[in-house]
């Protein structure tokens, strides 16, 4: 069956990032080390709340501030937490072409200040997106289900007819088990070969 919609990952895939420049950037203001300082931010129950939507940004950067000790300004948080990002060209070249024969969604697990800055940093690549769907909106992260069901909404095809590109493996089993077809992203050269196994 042919593929109608594609799902792209944004982090890793779209464009790349690295959590260690927010750490490195806020480590010297926390009463923390820098391995706790980024554990508090990128893993665990905290990190996980703030992805979902469950806490708003004031109240993350609050409890990080708490935990952690921090001195710095909301401002200077902000700016550290959220300017890591930047383009994988070689996907982003691609959208045009993929944009005149499927329709695009992007599916990321993300939140309120990192989306809030790379919609504008990548405003001209997310246009050729038919939906951008984050987790922190609607409530739910990769590889849980109701994510994968809530882009089914905005997919406008059944799942066999869709195809996820995902940098992690469990996100893309969490896409297989939902009847999607997907791949792991590996690279654009890797990506290429898999798009032409599925006639794209």
């Amino acid at each position: 069956m042919a593929i109608k919609t594609i799902i792209l990952d944004f982090g890793n895939v779209v464009a790349f990032f690295d959590h260690r420049l927010t750490t490195n950037r806020l480590a010297p203001y926390a009463g923390i080390s820098a391995d706790k300082l980024h554990a508090l931010l990128f893993t665990g129950v905290l990190a996980e709340d703030y992805e979902r939507g469950q806490i708003s940004a004031a109240d993350f950067l609050g409890q990080v501030r708490e935990a952690a000790q921090l001195t710095c300004s909301d401002e200077f948080f902000k700016r550290a937490w959220a300017d890591i990002f930047w383009p994988n060209d070689e996907v982003i070249s691609r959208l045009p072409a993929l944009k005149n024969t499927h329709r695009l969604l992007l599916g990321s697990n993300t939140n309120e200040l990192h989306t809030r800055h790379f919609s504008q940093q990548f405003e001209q690549a997310l246009a050729h997106f038919d939906r951008l769907i984050f987790s922190y909106e609607i409530g739910s992260r990769k590889p849980e289900s109701a994510f994968y069901q809530r882009c089914e909404q905005f997919a406008d095809c059944p799942p066999e007819e869709c195809l996820f590109i995902d940098d992690l493996p469990a996100n893309v089993s969490g896409a297989h088990l939902c009847g999607w077809n997907a791949v792991v992203f590996r690279g654009m050269q890797d990506l290429q070969i898999r798009l032409a196994e599925f006639g794209i």
